[in-house]
């Protein structure tokens, strides 16, 4: 027997968006996001639509303020479907030439060891310049490697990177790179909307983030900030079709916000609201001031409960934490990841191997406050382990 249909929904009806979630993603992307954000992707919208593309070119003009505020007239924004890694593939396969081209990497986790690997997919000519785990980059041995290799052409490196939360020095590495001329490209993915830089006072040429990190919205696509004789100058060079950073940009600058493909039009809507609300926050400043209290929160709290520090202060980013694990006491992660679950937490795993650890994210739409009840359900971990 076929069921007769549903009555279609009243257009009166308005959908009714849930306040409330399960946990908060004490994460550095996805992250948690506020209701209003997530309450704009309901709308469904046609990306050859005149609307749509006026969004997107506002989208890609508050970017270019945010990343340039002292000189935005020099650079442009490039909107990339997928996943950050996706824009840093674009980038990197994009500006690089293909012949005579060479890709120095800093690499001081897997961040950065990504975009060796992502080189080497490309056949692109790679010098690597390690600095292990827990370390945080050198710019006297960036300036050794360049002045040993006049090969190099570009510069790759990552501004916080996640796998520990250590914050690079990147005012000191992009002078390295400034004095010896080459084309800088900067992995902000976690960095960008939450800690303020200029890469027009920095002499970034190209810088990539998602839509799912600091800006506070959710995942679908990345971006690339890009100086606009920089990314002029890139055509040809691709390795990729779909991952076409040029042409992608040519596209959008010629069709005025049209995308060559498909692109995520809902997560485009969410992002354009947290842009209002980043503003709404204060800016950049106000927000890494948030992230900043976050992060001092739960460092001090978590240290009272007995956790150490990864890694020392003066390395730490207000992004995310690592904690190294008890080796007394019982202590397992994934027991302490699901009691801190059921209280309405989720935290990450470790992802080095020269420690045990965990990682505690201090941004998205989080507040000390969060943070304190966070702080509570570990006390609560603490005491269950001790009665076990």
């Amino acid at each position: 027997m076929i069921k007769p249909l549903s009555p279609a929904p009243s257009p009166d009806v308005k959908p009714v968006v849930p306040n409330a979630n399960p946990y908060l993603l004490l994460t550095p992307g996805p992250l948690s996001t506020t209701a209003t954000v997530k309450e704009a992707m309901l709308r469904d919208w046609c990306t050859w639509d005149n609307e749509y593309n006026r969004l997107v070119q506002s989208i890609r003009e508050r970017l270019v303020r945010l990343a340039a505020p002292s000189n935005p007239a020099e650079y442009t924004a490039v909107l990339m479907q997928g996943s950050g890694t996706f824009s840093v593939e674009a980038a990197l396969g994009t500006a690089l030439p293909r012949n005579g081209g060479k890709l120095a990497v800093i690499t001081n986790g897997a961040y950065g060891d990504r975009m060796a690997q992502i080189a080497a997919v490309h056949g692109i000519s790679t010098a690597v310049i390690p600095f292990g785990e827990v370390a945080s980059v050198q710019p006297d041995t960036l300036e050794q490697a360049l002045a040993e290799d006049p090969m190099i052409t570009h510069v790759a490196v990552v501004h916080c990177e996640t796998t520990t939360g250590v914050l690079n020095p990147l005012a000191d590495i992009a002078k390295v790179v400034r004095r010896h001329g080459k084309t800088f490209i900067v992995d902000a993915m976690s960095s960008f909307g939450g800690i303020p830089l200029d890469m027009a006072e920095l002499g970034i040429d190209f810088l990539v983030s998602s839509s799912n990190k600091c800006i506070q919205g959710v995942p679908g696509f990345g971006f690339v900030l890009a100086r606009g004789e920089a990314i002029g100058a890139c055509r040809g060079n691709a390795r990729s079709l779909s991952l076409d950073l040029y042409d992608q940009w040519e596209t959008m600058e010629r069709m005025q916000g049209k995308w060559r493909f498909t692109s995520p039009t809902h997560v485009v809507r969410a992002f354009d609201q947290a842009l209002v609300e980043l503003e709404q926050e204060g800016g950049i400043e106000a927000r890494h001031n948030r992230y900043a209290d976050n992060q001092r929160a739960l460092v001090e709290g978590m240290e009272a409960a007995g956790f150490a520090p990864l890694l020392p202060r003066e390395l730490q980013s207000p992004i995310i934490t690592s904690f190294r694990c008890p080796e007394d006491g019982g202590f397992t992660f994934q027991s302490f990841y699901e009691t801190l679950k059921q209280e309405g937490f989720v935290i990450y795993p470790g992802k080095i191997s020269s420690a045990d650890t965990f990682r505690i994210g201090s941004i998205g739409e989080i507040y000390p406050g969060d943070v304190h009840r966070l702080l509570k359900a570990v006390a609560h971990y603490k005491a269950l382990s001790a009665r076990q």
